[in-house]
């Protein structure tokens, strides 16, 4: 799995030791992989703009913070973490519910990175990632085509037609399992152009937006709603027909 003896086995056991299984150190202190976690992600964001600032070397911060992203999200590091086996090694309480089973794993990814910094040094650790993370799991020439990032592109849409925009969160509950539960509304224009809901904010600032996105490319009314309400705010007359032919050519750039 990691491709050298490790130095000291006690700190990778860690990171695989999630919170909801006490475990008491030496020093009578609680044991699991938070600290790790933080640790890794902070490494293994470095190690990847390494990684990227190399290998595409003509490109802008944008495309590379952009690329960067698609690799760090949760959804990628758990996939990661499960391709290299780390679901069959974690331990955890057997009363996790399904959300934080699901993401322990892309956590405990984390967790191992800090445990490979700590152990070997940032030299090692981006050879792991080179080698057993990037190079057997990651294209990154298919990963850096793949639009992914739906917020951002929402926002690069509205700006692009200089269109108002923003996120609301509308809602926070919990959910039976004691989770919580965000629910955010993205508005253009002060139009409502979706809903969604997710484990963070983030997770649901991006539900909403794919969802906007798609009322975007099948909505005819709302997209001359939008253009309408603009309009009417910079108080300069516009045509129906005009705003029909402007929204015709918005939905064909999504």
């Amino acid at each position: 799995m990691l491709g050298f003896y490790p130095r000291d086995i006690r700190i990778y056991e860690q990171a695989l030791l999630h919170k909801s299984v006490f475990v008491l150190s030496e020093q009578g202190h609680q044991m699991n992989n938070e600290r790790l976690e933080f640790l890794g992600d902070a490494i293994l964001d470095a190690i990847i703009a390494d990684i990227l600032y190399n290998y595409f070397e003509n490109k802008e911060e944008g495309f590379l913070t952009n690329t960067r992203s698609k690799i760090v999200q949760r959804e990628m590091l758990n996939k990661l973490a499960m391709k290299l086996g780390l679901d069959k090694h974690i331990k955890s309480s057997a009363h996790s519910s399904f959300h934080n089973t699901y993401n322990m794993y892309g956590n405990a990814f984390e967790a191992l990175v800090g445990a490979v910094y700590i152990d070997q040094g940032y030299k090692q650790c981006k050879q792991f990632i080179e080698q057993r993370i990037i190079k057997p799991y990651i294209d990154l020439e298919q990963l850096s085509r793949k639009d992914v990032n739906f917020k951002s592109k929402l926002i690069e849409w509205c700006q692009k037609r200089k269109v108002e925009i923003s996120f609301e969160l509308i809602e926070q509950f919990f959910d039976n399992q004691s989770n919580s539960i965000f629910q955010t509304e993205v508005l253009i224009e002060g139009l409502s152009a979706g809903i969604g809901s997710g484990y963070s904010k983030k997770e649901s600032q991006q539900n909403a937006a794919q969802m906007a996105l798609k009322k975007i490319k099948k909505s005819h009314d709302f997209v001359a709603n939008i253009f309408e309400i603009k309009t009417q705010k910079e108080e300069i007359p516009l045509e129906q027909q005009d705003i029909e032919n402007i929204t015709e050519q918005e939905k064909a750039d999504i």
